[in-house]
């Protein structure tokens, strides 16, 4: 049992919906916790073959939620850096897990949702979803998410959309690689359940060495030092007065006092 996840498991599927659709599936210590626990037991779990990551209610997930990274704001270095590495492993045991992933992607996968969109091996988005890079609104940067961003649509791209936070649709993110496929919203289902279907004809061990396969001769795996480096970037930031402007600044409904545009 998880306090913002519902897990469902069937004929060796298991869906895991992202529960708080009050604030669009936003991360908080709690939902940040709760993922990770469940990668672990699913990973454990030989009756699973696929997990599928979803989200309740209109998003998939909008990102960090905005009053407990304000909170997070007031506390020290130390303590930021200790929360942005939970995150940073989070990521890595979804990216990780030794099954298929398939992130199921409609309306909003923003900031660390669109993380986790990355995080999957496999990401079908309705036509309606939209993705972005929005730290930098909020005078932050995507740090736990960048390995895993970086490897879905490179370091050139990555260039424009981690500066620019533009809303990417769902078939600009095809293009750019980080979904593989933009499908209208009643097919999402049909399409997730096709691939789940081609999935299970394959060996279990020889996915598992498949995605080792990637990961090693490709991006390779994300190292502690990578993870201990992105904590580090965000948690330096958190705390400046340009990180507690901007977030005040969305909570506010107010322009940043840097957006002159």
């Amino acid at each position: 049992m998880f306090e913002t996840l519902e897990i469902a498991i069937d004929n060796g599927t298991a869906t895991v919906w992202m529960n708080r659709p009050e604030v669009h599936n936003a991360f908080n210590a709690q939902v940040i916790a709760d993922l990770h626990a469940a990668c672990t037991a699913l990973d454990a779990d030989e009756a699973v073959r696929v997990v599928v990551l979803a989200g309740r209610g209109k998003s998939f997930s909008a990102g960090a939620d905005l009053n407990w990274m304000k909170q997070a704001g007031e506390a020290g270095e130390d303590e930021n850096r200790a929360d942005a590495r939970r995150m940073a492993l989070m990521l890595r045991a979804l990216a990780e897990l030794s099954k298929p992933t398939i992130a199921r992607v409609h309306g909003a996968a923003l900031g660390g949702g669109m993380g986790l969109a990355a995080a999957c091996d496999i990401c079908i988005a309705s036509q309606q979803a939209v993705f972005a890079t929005s730290e930098v609104l909020f005078g932050i940067i995507p740090s736990a998410i960048s390995p895993y961003v970086l490897r879905a649509i490179g370091e050139r791209q990555a260039g424009r959309y981690f500066l620019t936070a533009e809303r990417l649709g769902a078939e600009r993110a095809v293009q750019l690689g980080l979904a593989h496929e933009a499908v209208p919203a009643d097919e999402l289902d049909n399409v997730i359940a096709a691939i789940i279907q081609a999935l299970k004809r394959g060996g279990p061990r020889a996915q598992t060495a498949a995605k080792a396969l990637i990961r090693g001769v490709g991006t390779r795996a994300v190292p502690e030092a990578v993870v201990d480096d992105t904590a580090r970037r965000i948690a330096a930031l958190r705390v400046t007065p340009e990180a507690k402007e901007g977030l005040g600044a969305f909570l506010a409904k107010r322009p940043a006092a840097w957006n002159v545009g």
